[in-house]
């Protein structure tokens, strides 16, 4: 049995990467971004990588250097040392583990967890955040799911955390857009590994919710979020393809 993807998730607008706003203090997956995302009443939206002790860690990059002004890459830390970090344009906000994320949304609204690629190629070269995440995830009660671009990540959710909801991050897959081979690319364009991993759903490029593949899919009954809505415009033509949108730069409606 594949787990099902809580109703909330096709209910409730999800703040990508929580409700960030650098002007007023909120990074990117930072926790004031996921209180203002609570207070607000939203979803949130988070992204998972690697220390370099097998920990999950909020935060979005490979490298440091964006987000925080410090170069090397994020997985060359230990979580404590990354725990101390400082966000740009935080308030004394620093990166936070996945337990700490947890501690704070405290089942209060969805929370939808992406993995990010650690092969580099979408490869099979995965395991270790998998595991971390499947650890921190065990007894969370609150409405979550699980979600990646590369299908061996969800597969090995599938095999560590059989009654996680988990899906699929799928995209257009313009190989000048992505650090990716064309070959890798076209495979993946058309979402072929949906049901050898055992995805209940899947997040969307916003851009290519039209395409035939994920119109079948949702047809077939599968849910389909979207990423990343950036206009009031742009959440009303998604919605005609999607059963619920992650977005930024905006506050949209919130059902009641």
């Amino acid at each position: 049995m594949i787990p099902a993807l809580p109703k909330a998730f096709c209910r409730i607008p999800i703040a990508h990467r929580a409700l960030h706003d650098a002007g007023q203090g909120r990074p990117e997956n930072s926790r004031a971004a996921m209180r203002a995302a609570i207070a607000a009443g939203y979803g949130i939206e988070v992204d998972l990588q690697l220390s370099s002790d097998g920990q999950a860690l909020v935060f979005h990059d490979y490298d440091m250097a964006r987000l925080t002004g410090q170069p090397g890459a994020i997985r060359q830390r230990t979580a404590a040392e990354a725990t101390q970090i400082a966000l740009l344009h935080g308030d004394g906000e620093t990166i936070p583990t996945l337990p700490e994320v947890l501690e704070l949304v405290a089942g209060r609204v969805p929370l939808l967890v992406e993995l990010k690629d650690q092969d580099g190629g979408m490869g099979p070269d995965i395991g270790a955040l998998d595991a971390a995440a499947a650890v921190a995830l065990a007894g969370y009660s609150g409405p979550v799911a699980v979600m990646s671009f590369n299908p061996h990540s969800v597969a090995e959710l599938a095999r560590l955390a059989p009654d996680l909801p988990r899906g699929l991050v799928t995209e257009s897959y313009v190989a000048s857009n992505v650090p990716l081979s064309a070959a890798t690319c076209d495979r993946l364009r058309e979402i072929p590994d949906f049901d050898r991993v055992r995805a209940g759903f899947i997040s969307h490029e916003a851009h290519d919710l039209a395409r035939p593949r994920v119109q079948a899919l949702r047809a077939a009954g599968v849910p389909v979020l979207c990423w990343t809505v950036r206009s009031p415009e742009a959440e009303a033509e998604a919605r005609k393809y999607a059963d619920n949108i992650t977005f930024e730069g905006y506050l949209p409606a919130v059902p009641a």
